[in-house]
């Protein structure tokens, strides 16, 4: 694990010397201009009209998922419809009075396949 944080280093450091020697190597104009757009982006940064958009992404979330929310829930003059429920073959083999379908289990299979494939009139 040492090894690791030795090898980190040396990388950082000769990152870092690369990094220097092409920050030397710049001519005058590239360095005046990247000064002069450092301290555009600074003063950009202090003005009063730019705050909101640090806020613009969190307040589009948050109206997003209130739109959702009130799709979603129903208003107090709206009722909420009734999802039609149907007889699932599970509730009619589960059902108490149903004993005797689960003794012909196997013939209501085969209907229910010779219907899949059109063969029952």
């Amino acid at each position: 694990m040492n090894d690791m944080t030795d090898n980190d280093e040396k990388l950082g450091k000769r990152a870092k010397a690369l990094f220097d020697t092409s920050v030397d190597e710049l001519d005058g104009a590239t360095l005046s201009r990247l000064n002069r757009s450092r301290r555009r982006a600074i003063a950009e940064l202090g003005r009063p009209g730019t705050a909101w958009m640090r806020w613009a992404p969190a307040a589009g979330m948050a109206t997003a998922m209130l739109v959702a929310v009130m799709m979603i829930v129903p208003g107090p003059g709206q009722q909420e419809q009734a999802v039609p429920t149907s007889v699932t073959d599970m509730e009619i083999l589960l059902g108490d009075e149903e004993f005797e379908m689960l003794e012909e289990l196997e013939f209501y299979s085969w209907m229910d396949l010779a219907e899949d494939n059109g063969d029952v009139t």
